[in-house]
């Protein structure tokens, strides 16, 4: 979708615990839930 969209050098980062003290976060680590960084530039 980024690479779609004109972006390049696209990287990905690693696994993040966005959930950590929410009010879902028993489901959310039920699910595996995590979030990602994504990075990339536009030429």
């Amino acid at each position: 979708m980024m690479a779609d969209s004109g972006f390049v050098d696209l990287a990905i980062g690693p696994p993040v615990d966005t959930f950590g003290g929410a009010g879902g976060e028993e489901k959310a680590r039920k699910f595996e839930v995590l979030g990602y960084a994504f990075l990339g530039r536009k030429p």
